[in-house]
């Protein structure tokens, strides 16, 4: 029987249709033969407008809206994204994640000088509010200027003396991962909420979509993300704030048992609140709410997020 033919909808750049070869190489490797993926790629207005802030285009969603309409106007089967990039608030999406690969690498890291290089009032550059606030906290000194396009453009712009911050995964799937300077760890850095995770994601009811998927689906990685995204989505917001969590196994239960932790910022990075709890790893969204009300409510978390959550909640 020839394998069945799954099209997947993707951005366009090199990091992204790396992605798609990812889930055909995770999809080849546990069912041989059986599924042929086709990559369709869309080009979304976050890549064409790479001059303007992401956080001026509107934050959430930004990646994932555009390449999801080609799977509503039936163009593709399935839509391939970095985790990250997928809104977490319901109602942002109409579709949903029907498989998750193995995590990889969840950290950030610098290119450029390493952190311990980089000289009292050295510039760093990162589009990410989240990853600004971090580096604040840690060195009060540094400046920031913006910086958008995809990692090959990123990593030509490394300001002089300065670095450029980037997710670590991302350079190793480009086979850059050497030009790493410093790979922060997550007590010095809390991820953005999916990172190092790539998702499929299709309509509700695309039972045989999600079986052709199945193969490729990372249990623990899945409860990981769910612990995540959940927090993510009782505070409010994306990748427009400056907010990161981190979920992995813990405790004596081994993969029974998740741990999550979690960051609220200031957006100059003059405060930062952490949490962190354990919980059964069945209980993994409700684990990711609870953390959530603790840096909300008991840490000072709706104080730092003032102003920067939208004033009616999402749908």
């Amino acid at each position: 029987m020839p394998p069945r033919t799954l099209r997947l909808a993707t951005r366009g750049s090199p990091l992204a249709l790396i992605q798609v070869e990812l889930v055909a190489a995770a999809l080849e490797a546990l069912s041989p033969g059986e599924v042929a993926v086709e990559a369709v790629t869309v080009e979304t207005q976050a890549d064409r407008r790479t001059s303007v802030p992401l956080h001026e285009l509107g934050g959430r969603g930004i990646f994932v809206t555009e390449v999801e309409q080609a799977v509503l106007d039936g163009r593709a089967d399935a839509a391939v994204h970095s985790a990250k990039d997928v809104p977490s608030a319901p109602g942002l999406s109409a579709l949903e994640i029907v498989a998750v690969l193995e995590r990889d690498d969840p950290r950030d890291c610098l290119v450029g000088s390493a952190l311990g290089d980089l000289r009292p009032g050295a510039r760093v550059a990162t589009g990410a509010v989240r990853r600004r606030a971090q580096l604040a906290w840690l060195r009060p000194d540094l400046t920031f200027s913006e910086l958008r396009g995809n990692l090959g453009t990123r990593l030509s712009k490394v300001p002089p003396g300065g670095a450029v911050v980037t997710a670590y995964a991302a350079l190793k799937r480009l086979g850059a991962a050497s030009k790493a300077a410093t790979i922060l760890s997550t007590t010095e850095m809390l991820p953005q909420v999916g990172q190092g995770t790539i998702v499929a994601a299709a309509p509700p009811g695309s039972d045989e979509v999600r079986s052709l998927l199945s193969p490729a689906h990372h249990g623990p990685s899945a409860l990981a993300l769910a612990a995540e995204r959940a927090f993510l989505a009782a505070v409010g917001g994306g990748c427009d704030l400056p907010v990161g969590a981190y979920a992995r196994s813990a405790g004596p239960g081994g993969p029974g048992r998740l741990g999550l932790e979690a960051m609220i910022a200031s957006l100059d990075g003059h405060v930062v609140v952490r949490s962190s709890l354990e919980g059964p790893a069945e209980e993994a969204e409700e684990l990711g709410r609870r953390v959530a009300d603790v840096l909300l409510h008991e840490r000072g978390g709706e104080g730092l997020l003032g102003g920067l959550l939208p004033l009616e909640p999402a749908p």
